[in-house]
């Protein structure tokens, strides 16, 4: 019999169950170029890795809207291949730019099923440059195609799009890969991918070349500082591809493709490490927006 003064032995800690890391993809822009964020969703997808967070600038905004809103990637693809110019493109007479915008924001609105942003099953965010201050504005709700419009508003090309009396211009101007912005709405893992390449070649570059060209000079600090936030960074071989050319769309896809392919091990081991790391046992971090 024991005695009052003994202590009984106290039962085991049951382990704590692990969680899945929060992943997310992190799509940057770079005109039609972003036809290879499709090509590595689809490898991803392919290898079990679904992302819980999408953000995207400008062509990856439009990308990674349609996916996050429930598409897959092959649906996304087949999109893609049939998109022809004048689905988009609504010329204006305007001192500010003479691309409109609102076909683009239609479009995508039509391809997410006229969804709000915060009714995706994957959530969202479009980045975009508040025109008045410069600062970086996510759009994680709201209209979806104006949320896009506005990451993909290309000053002097395309005419600021207003939202809330505000006007917003391309998001590469601040936030040329999402990475920071993926990390704020509570991500572990970010996989970046970069579009940026530049244009190969002595070849004279066309106007959209050359305005690509400048973004991507103008932004390159913000580029390195968003990549060296990244878990993993994809770099699909685009820089040979026009910003405008549609018709590349399927060597751009296949970039994508074989970049992603690339990849898929080192994603595997920062998975893995997640796992078997103490952070694994805590709760997700909290999101910021």
């Amino acid at each position: 019999m024991l005695s009052a003064c003994q202590l009984t032995e106290k039962p085991k800690e049951l382990p704590k169950p692990k969680r899945e890391p929060v992943i997310a993809i992190a799509l940057g822009g770079g005109g039609a170029k972003g036809f290879a964020h499709i090509g590595v969703l689809k490898v991803l997808e392919s290898h079990g890795i679904k992302p819980k967070i999408v953000t995207g600038t400008s062509a990856g905004s439009f990308v990674g809207s349609i996916y996050a809103s429930g598409q897959s990637p092959y649906a996304l693809q087949n999109i893609a291949l049939k998109l022809e110019e004048a689905d988009i493109r609504d010329l204006t007479l305007n001192k500010q730019g003479f691309l409109l915008g609102q076909k683009l924001q239609n479009y995508v609105n039509q391809h997410v099923a006229n969804k709000p942003i915060q009714q995706f099953p994957i959530r969202f965010a479009a980045v975009a440059t508040e025109l008045g201050t410069g600062k970086k504005t996510s759009f994680i709700k709201g209209n979806a195609g104006q949320a896009v419009r506005a990451s993909c508003s290309i000053p002097n090309v395309f005419v600021p799009a207003t939202i809330a009396g505000k006007q917003y211009v391309d998001g590469g101007l601040v936030s040329p890969i999402p990475v920071r912005t993926a990390k704020d709405m509570g991500a572990d893992i970010v996989i970046a991918v970069d579009i940026s390449a530049r244009p190969k070649g002595d070849r004279p570059m066309s106007m959209w070349g050359l305005l690509d060209q400048t973004i991507n000079i103008m932004g390159q600090q913000s580029i390195n500082e968003e990549l060296a936030q990244a878990n993993v960074i994809i770099q699909p071989e685009v820089g040979h591809l026009g910003v405008m050319d549609l018709k590349a769309r399927h060597e751009s896809i296949l970039a994508g493709e074989r970049a992603a392919q690339l990849k898929i091990k080192a994603i595997e081991k920062v998975i893995a490490d997640f796992k078997a790391s103490p952070a694994a046992l805590q709760p997700a971090p909290k999101a910021k927006y």
